[in-house]
């Protein structure tokens, strides 16, 4: 007889097993006004765009901000990874990364 269990919240958070990962978040000053003054934040996801979807649940209308009407990263915001440059909202996160959202600055 098998012993009937509830699933532990990491499961159901996760999805079924789906790979969520808690990051540490950086938002450059531009953005703090979104976030009600915080700078750094923990966020979780599998992906990058799972991030900031939990990061919208909290602070509703952020990622509007960073991300246009057809899903792609505007182009005055610059997404890093552990310092690297990435464009790809379906790039994997693990536990522990660094994110960091900055804004380009241009100008002449």
């Amino acid at each position: 007889m098998a012993l009937c269990r509830p699933a532990s919240s990491r499961n159901l958070r996760a999805g079924n097993g789906a790979g969520v990962s808690t990051v540490a978040l950086r938002l450059a000053p531009l953005l703090h006004s979104y976030t009600r003054g915080a700078s750094e934040l923990q966020v979780t996801g599998g992906t990058l765009n799972e991030m900031l979807q939990d990061l919208d649940r909290r602070y509703p209308g952020i990622r509007f901000r960073l991300v246009d009407e057809q899903d792609r990263p505007r182009r005055h915001v610059r997404f890093f990874v552990n310092d690297a440059d990435t464009r790809d909202l379906e790039m994997k996160l693990r536990d522990g990364d660094n994110v960091y959202i900055v804004g380009a600055l241009s100008g002449g």
